[in-house]
């Protein structure tokens, strides 16, 4: 299922992983991991934001891919299920050709 994580991180905590390193590798690796269909930087409500679209395929994966964000960022996180325009288009096709 294509989810997007939206994760607030903690100034502090990422201003250390920025001095030594861990936040572009924790980046990294989680980039790896999910080979995101997209991924955008920036601010959001003042702090340092991720949002970050994806392929989920079990949800028993989401904790390991979570958990350096949660210990080394102090990160806000929010998994939500989304839909390009294709799977849109089709999901409309789909509720118009059925009854009710």
């Amino acid at each position: 299922m294509r989810v997007m994580l939206r994760a607030h991180l903690d100034t502090a905590a990422t201003n250390e992983g920025i001095k030594s390193g861990a936040l572009t590798a924790a980046m990294k690796d989680f980039m790896a991991a999910v080979k995101p269909e997209a991924a955008y930087f920036g601010l959001h409500e003042g702090v340092r934001s991720w949002w970050i679209v994806f392929d989920l395929q079990d949800s028993a994966q989401l904790p390991p891919l979570v958990a350096d964000l949660f210990t080394q960022f102090n990160a806000e996180v929010e998994v939500a299920p989304v839909m390009n325009a294709e799977d849109l288009t089709k999901a409309l096709t789909a509720m118009g050709s059925s009854p009710g």
